[in-house]
């Protein structure tokens, strides 16, 4: 048909060239902004095939969160000592935020996670398979889900008053002054004396 003409074929190229599409346009337009359409335009390829390869735009958003967020990146940091543990996780996942390769896609996401129920869902379980099992997993301590949870709490925290919101003068505060003063309180919820078990009692139910 005429008005195929131009439409690239559903191989794995074509895969990898919407799912290019879509990181920049949730970077640039944020979740509510992308569309399967407007996705399928920049990609020149027919939106059915979008639906094709992705199945909805909760899949096509999920896809595009586990290729462009270096989650294995900060996993590499879980490795080593537990000692020095939350300041290797915390640095590296600073300089991945100041990275411009991956900080704008981290702020998408974040915009994404807080303002679509679907995309929150999508993003606690990535993190909680990607991240937070492999975090629990390099403790020695008790309840290592818990501890995994806090200092995942706290580190988004951060990076949403100095990434997303840039409240001041933690927005403008040295990367290296972030890491030093946030790293203890991060090292106390890993591998600190804490007292959990009521935690661990609700969490569970009892």
């Amino acid at each position: 048909m005429a008005g195929e003409r131009g439409r690239r074929p559903g191989n794995p190229r074509t895969r990898e060239l919407i799912l290019s599409k879509a990181i920049t346009s949730f970077v640039s337009r944020g979740y509510p902004g992308t569309t399967i359409r407007g996705v399928a335009r920049e990609a020149a390829v027919d939106p059915a095939l979008v639906m094709h390869f992705f199945g909805s735009k909760d899949g096509l958003f999920d896809a595009a969160v586990k290729k462009s967020l270096p989650v294995a990146l900060l996993v590499e940091a879980v490795e080593g000592d537990e000692e020095h543990l939350a300041e290797r996780l915390v640095t590296r996942y600073l300089h991945l935020w100041e990275d411009p390769s991956y900080g704008p896609t981290f702020a998408a996401v974040l915009h994404a996670a807080a303002a679509t129920p679907a995309a929150a869902d999508l993003l606690k379980d990535l993190m909680r398979k990607e991240l937070l099992t492999p975090l629990a997993g390099s403790l020695s301590r008790d309840h290592p889900e818990i501890r995994g949870l806090f200092a995942a709490s706290q580190m988004i925290g951060v990076a949403m008053m100095r990434y997303v919101l840039k409240v001041d003068p933690l927005a403008s505060m040295p990367v290296h002054l972030v890491a030093r003063t946030v790293t203890p309180g991060i090292q106390r919820y890993l591998t600190g004396a804490l007292s959990l078990e009521e935690i661990a009692g609700a969490a569970s139910g009892r």
